[in-house]
C-alpha cells in the first residue's frame, strides 16, 4: 500500500469513530464501499460484412438505386425549407393562409426574448411553486422522489444551487448534494461524513482548463467560507438539511442514475482535520433524522462496473 493508501484508510478509521458516536451503529451496518457507476451501454457495431455472390451483385445493380441528395423543399408561398441553422427558432405560422403568396404570409423569425414577451410567459421555465430557501421538507416531494438533472432538482425547490453541493442559509445550510466527494468520506445511508468546500484554484488544470472543480486542493478550507460557514452554523442551530445523493457518489447508497432525494438529516459535528492532500479540510458529520422512509440500496449485480466510456 502506498502513503496515499495508508492515509485514506487512516481517515475513514476516524470517520468511522465519529459516526459510531453518534449512535450510528458503523461497526455492524456498515456495506463495502464501492464506486456505483451507470450501467454501461454498448456501442452497436457494423454487422460482419458476408461475402457476395455473383447473383448478389447482380441483384443489386438491378433492384437498387444509388442514395440521391433531398432536393430542394419549396413552400407553397414562394419559399423555402428553413437552414439547419435556423432549425432551433421558433417560427409564427399565424400569418399562413391557404394560396396566399405575400411577405405577410411566410413564417416570421422571432427572438426568444420577442415570444416571451409576445406569449406572456415567464422570463425562465425554472419559475417555482415553492421557495427552496427554507428549512426542512419541501410540500409535496416525497422521500425517494427522482430527476434526472439538477436543474430539475431546483426547479423542485429541493437544491437549488446547479454545481455547488452546499446552500447556505443564515441559520444554516437548507440542502446538500452528495455527488463525487472526497475518497475518505463515509456513507452508510443514515449517516455520512462531507468534506467542505474550498482549496481549489478554480482557473482549472491543463487538460481541463474550464473545469473548475478538476484541480487538486492547493490550500487549507476555512470556516470563513460562505458554504463552511452555513455548515458549521447548521451544527450549532441543528436546523434540517436536505439531502440529495446523486450518481457519481462512490457510495453502494447512491442511485444509478440522476438525483434522488433522501430525507431530512442534522449536522451533528464540525471540525478540522487534514485531507488526503496534505491541506486542512472543514469535515461535517450528518445524522438522518428518524422517521422517514429508509435509504434505498443498490442491489449486489444490480448494476456494471466499467471504467468504459458510454
Amino acid at each position: 500500500m502506498t502513503k496515499f493508501d495508508d492515509d485514506r484508510e487512516a481517515n475513514i478509521a476516524k470517520n468511522l469513530q465519529i459516526l459510531d458516536a453518534l449512535g450510528l451503529g458503523t461497526g455492524t451496518a456498515l456495506l463495502p464501499m464501492r464506486k456505483v457507476q451507470r450501467p454501461v451501454k454498448k456501442k452497436a457495431g457494423r454487422p460482419p460484412k458476408r461475402k457476395e455472390t455473383p447473383s448478389d451483385a447482380t441483384s443489386k445493380d438491378e433492384d437498387e438505386e444509388p442514395p440521391r441528395k433531398a432536393s430542394r423543399i419549396d413552400l407553397p408561398d414562394g419559399g423555402v425549407r428553413r437552414s439547419a441553422r435556423n432549425a432551433t427558432k421558433r417560427v409564427d405560422y399565424s400569418g399562413d393562409g391557404d394560396n396566399v403568396v405575400s411577405a405577410r404570409a411566410r413564417p416570421k423569425m422571432i427572438s426568444e426574448a420577442a415570444r416571451r414577451e409576445a406569449d406572456s410567459e415567464p422570463r425562465s421555465s425554472m419559475q417555482r411553486v415553492h421557495d427552496p430557501k427554507q428549512y426542512g421538507a419541501i410540500p409535496g416531494i416525497e422521500v425517494g422522489t427522482w430527476w434526472e438533472t439538477r436543474e430539475a432538482c431546483s426547479k423542485d425547490a429541493i437544491h437549488a444551487p446547479w454545481v455547488a453541493g452546499i446552500a447556505p442559509g443564515p441559520q444554516g445550510a437548507y440542502s446538500v448534494a452528495l455527488s463525487g466527494g472526497y475518497e475518505d468520506d463515509i456513507d452508510i445511508g443514515d449517516g455520512f461524513t462531507f468534506t467542505g468546500s474550498g482549496g481549489r484554484d478554480l482557473k482549472g488544470t491543463k487538460n481541463n482548463p474550464k473545469n473548475l472543480r478538476t484541480a487538486e486542493q492547493s490550500s487549507d478550507q476555512t470556516f470563513e467560507n460562505n458554504f463552511n460557514k452555513a455548515l458549521k452554523k447548521s451544527a450549532e442551530t441543528k436546523k434540517p438539511v436536505r439531502v440529495i445523493r446523486g450518481y457519481k457518489l462512490h457510495s453502494q447508497y447512491a442511485p444509478l442514475e440522476g438525483y434522488r432525494y433522501d430525507g431530512l438529516y442534522t449536522v451533528e459535528k464540525a471540525w478540522q482535520d487534514r485531507g488526503l492532500s496534505g491541506f486542512l479540510v472543514c469535515k461535517f458529520a450528518f445524522k438522518r433524522i428518524p422517521g422517514q422512509a429508509p435509504v434505498p440500496v443498490a442491489e449486489e449485480g444490480s448494476i456494471e462496473v466499467s471504467d468504459q466510456e458510454e
